[in-house]
């Protein structure tokens, strides 16, 4: 079993800041990509961040240019920084690894999802 663990959720102002991580632990050889989705009330989950094994990184529009994605592969950690917020970022924040479990297979894990709320 993976499980991953998202923290750093919360309250915060119109154009303020919150960093987010999820670490990883369990049963697995290698984590390959890691992403950053969220979910708002009544709409579907959607991706926002991209993040490969070697680093390479992509981003929905809405988010480009406010959001960073970062990992530390020692770790087994995943970063979102989310800067300039608006209401509408308002969402459930979740994460999900790709890892090997030593054989060449992917599979995927999300984590349970942290709550990030910005005020007008």
């Amino acid at each position: 079993q993976v499980n991953l663990v998202e923290s750093g959720g919360g309250l915060v102002q119109f154009g303020g800041s919150l960093r987010l991580s999820c670490v990883a632990s369990g049963s697995f050889s290698k984590i390959n990509a890691m992403e950053w989705y969220r979910q708002a009330p009544g709409e579907q989950r959607e991706l926002v961040a991209h993040i490969t094994s070697g680093g390479s990184t992509y981003y929905v529009d809405i988010v480009k240019d406010r959001f960073i994605i970062s990992r530390d592969n020692s770790k087994n950690t995943v970063y979102l920084q989310m800067n300039s917020l608006k209401p509408e970022d308002t969402a459930v924040y979740y994460c999900k690894a790709k890892v090997e479990r030593g054989g060449s297979d992917e599979y995927e894990f999300w984590g349970q999802g942290t709550q990030v709320t910005v005020s007008a």
